[in-house]
């Protein structure tokens, strides 16, 4: 797809990437966690100056495959004096049933020759800010390439499995003791990270009632 193609049909079709199926009517959360999920092939990053990022052509394949029919409008370009080039541009993807829109701001370092005020190509540092400006919002609101840039939120709470073992653990406890668990169960206090600890304290509770 080209950053100018246009949008065609009323509906998303189906999906299907090489590890999940992603459907129209999935929940958009879900949907977005993902996406997030996907962990980008080491292939596809690059670093300049200690900064990690990731090429244009992955996140737009990415796209591609979770959003199809997705469209990039440039709404305003320009040159910040003969500093930087600026680009303004709007994000229209389908999501949840119906289509949703996104802004994001890039601008580019307009580079000169050493030592000289000619440019060394004006029309790659424009494409450059416009680059940066979708990849920007690919990732601010697709969630693609989270864990480049660290935008993946890690799910620290518990899963039923992990209740359903700490409630096989409670059993034998004094009921003063089964229900500050639980109460800190439901209050979200124990979490995946702590979850071993609070086995073996419950552990220890029942050998000191015992």
């Amino acid at each position: 797809m080209s950053l100018n193609e246009s949008d065609t049909g009323d509906t998303a079709p189906m999906v299907i990437s090489d590890t999940i199926m992603i459907r129209p009517d999935i929940d958009i959360t879900e949907k977005h966690k993902q996406v997030s999920y996907v962990n980008t092939p080491k292939s596809f990053i690059k670093s300049k100056m200690g900064m990690d990022y990731v090429e244009y052509s992955y996140m737009r394949d990415i796209a591609d495959k979770y959003y199809p029919g997705w469209s990039w409008e440039v709404l305003k370009s320009e040159a910040l004096s003969d500093f930087a080039y600026v680009v303004h541009g709007r994000l229209k993807w389908y999501d949840g049933g119906i289509w949703r829109t996104g802004d994001a701001i890039a601008a580019h370092r307009i580079q000169k020759k050493r030592g000289s005020d000619e440019y060394v190509d004006i029309g790659n540092d424009v494409k450059s800010a416009n680059t940066d400006c979708i990849k920007k919002a690919f990732n601010m609101y697709l969630n693609i390439a989270d864990d480049v840039y660290r935008n993946r939120v890690e799910d620290v709470s518990l899963t039923d499995k992990e209740v359903g073992i700490l409630n096989l653990e409670m059993e034998g406890l004094s009921d003063e003791w089964r229900a500050k668990i639980s109460n800190s169960i439901e209050k979200g206090e124990i979490e995946k990270s702590n979850l071993q600890t609070i086995i073996k304290r419950i552990q220890l509770i029942k050998e000191s009632e015992g």
